[in-house]
């Protein structure tokens, strides 16, 4: 048997510990160049709405459309794996996602930029399935707690560089430079992959349940196009929505009858039916539905209702990040505690930063903002290594392949929905708050009768009255805004109980 046909996370030695070593700093780049990428175009939708003319709910497409196509390919990188082996997959994907974000930043309409949103996710679905699945079969499982925390450091400095150099070049320059400044990074990424990843093992002729895979792909396109068109088509009083979603419920129940009934299903049912990867699932659906929801709120938020700048915004988003790797430094040495309570610990300092987020005004200071997404991030940064380990820590060798792809998957799946349900909250109590705090506005409204609470409101004049009500629009925003908030902080609790179902292995 040669050195190469030799498991690296068997093989030992200095060489051999170097190798593993640069593998991982190689995929820790190659996740970081993902996820600076999905935080990169937050800072700048205001921008982008007011470029391309587009409302709230439009403009989050470009969030979504991005997270719905890595959820809907995803679950192909056990198949890409097996089928054309690690290098080569890791190769393309790096190259196809750079080229799709300079398609991005060369957009010139909404429906071009989603399109473009759509392949860069598309694309890049693989990567982080692809770089974990690389970790956790280069390491020995004595030693995952560590290293999962060092790997996850590339989602988290993706967060801290990606907005604020995105937010930076953004105001100096326009929306597009948060697309063009991907392009060195998935160079180093991809000279990184052709100089350290090799395959141990030959590709596979694997065999793809392709019908399981496009009845799930209809179920999560159904789903989003559901919750993304719903406010803005009247729901279910609308012929479209009701369409939409019975596509979701009519291929959802048609995928689980198939993967029930198929000698080789999409996804393996083994992997349900081990407790503790069934529950982390579970987990991470919840987690993924918290962790880009305040990226995707507060810089519309911030920018609309407040007046704050992109630069501003990057760095505010950035703080996000700091904290996440604060605590992916502290989890190097925390993990060796019960992953329980280190889960139980990051939801409720989730549900604490919402919570303090809701109590917001119009005309927050940056410190208001900064703090809360810090410790937003420290929660995200304390959940994901004991998540991950409860998950994969009883799964067989065999299906951490397509474990891994399920499991990001389903994280994707809970960020845009969530994103989805929050947008939509918010338009919609925004117009129920604009219409509550109208009825209060009349002429016959005491307090308006008295010149110290009108201010520079001259009601006998137009310009008095319109500044009024864009001044109502403007708080009935930041109600709406405070109420999505309020169910982040009860998402957050919601999945505590599950907690209790985790088995540890003594």
């Amino acid at each position: 048997m040669t050195a190469r046909e030799v498991p690296l996370a068997e093989a030992t030695g200095a060489a051999a510990e170097f190798e593993r070593a640069l593998v991982l700093a190689t995929c820790t780049s190659v996740t970081f160049l993902y996820a600076m990428t999905v935080t990169i175009a937050n800072v700048s939708l205001p921008q982008m709405q007011g470029a391309m003319s587009a409302t709230p709910d439009q403009i989050a497409w470009v969030v979504t459309s991005n997270l719905v196509a890595t959820a809907v390919a995803t679950p192909l990188a056990g198949w890409l794996i097996s089928r054309f082996g690690r290098r080569n997959l890791c190769i393309f994907g790096v190259a196809g996602f750079g080229l799709a974000s300079l398609a991005c930043g060369l957009a010139d309409s909404l429906g071009e930029l989603v399109l473009f949103r759509i392949l860069q996710g598309a694309i890049g679905a693989p990567l982080v399935p692809l770089s974990q699945a690389i970790i956790l079969d280069t390491y020995p499982r004595h030693r995952m707690g560590a290293v999962l925390a060092i790997f996850g450091m590339g989602s988290v400095l993706g967060p801290v560089v990606g907005p604020m150099a995105g937010g930076w070049l953004a105001e100096a320059y326009d929306w597009r430079w948060v697309f063009y400044m991907i392009l060195p990074f998935s160079v180093l990424a991809l000279l990184g992959t052709l100089a350290f990843i090799h395959d141990r093992e030959p590709a596979a002729k694997a065999r793809l349940d392709w019908l399981g895979f496009l009845l799930l792909s209809a179920t999560l396109a159904g789903v989003q196009l559901t919750l993304d068109r719903g406010e803005r088509a009247d729901w279910f009083d609308s012929a479209e929505i009701v369409a939409w979603a019975a596509i979701a419920g009519i291929a959802l129940y048609a995928f689980i009858a198939h993967s029930a009934t198929a000698e080789q299903p999409f996804l393996d049912k083994r992997l349900l039916a081990d407790r503790n990867f069934a529950i982390g699932v579970a987990l991470v659906f919840v987690f993924g539905m918290l962790n880009f929801t305040p990226m995707t709120l507060l810089p519309p938020m911030l920018q609309g209702v407040s007046g704050y700048p992109d630069s501003v915004i990057g760095f505010v988003l950035g703080a996000r990040g700091l904290g996440t790797l604060l605590a992916f430094f502290l989890m190097i040495f925390a993990s060796r505690f019960d992953p329980r309570a280190m889960i139980v610990l990051g939801f409720l300092l989730q549900a604490w930063a919402a919570w303090q987020l809701a109590q917001l005004d119009v005309n927050p200071s940056t410190a208001d903002v900064f703090w809360p997404m810090a410790l937003q991030g420290f929660g995200v940064g304390v959940l994901w290594v004991p998540i991950t380990m409860v998950s994969f820590a009883t799964l067989e060798a065999g299906l951490i392949a397509q474990g891994s792809a399920v499991f990001h998957m389903v994280r994707n799946v809970g960020s845009s929905i969530h994103i989805s349900l929050s947008i939509t909250l918010a338009v919609h109590m925004t117009r129920t708050s604009y219409a509550e705090i109208a009825e209060r506005v009349t002429p016959y409204s005491p307090s308006l009768s008295m010149p110290w609470m009108t201010g520079a409101w001259n009601l006998s004049e137009a310009r008095g009255l319109a500044a009024l009500s864009r001044e109502m629009a403007r708080q009935a925003t930041m109600i709406g805004y405070l109420d999505a908030f309020v169910f982040f902080i009860a998402t957050s609790l919601a999945v505590l109980p599950l907690v209790l179902l985790i088995r540890i292995k003594r």
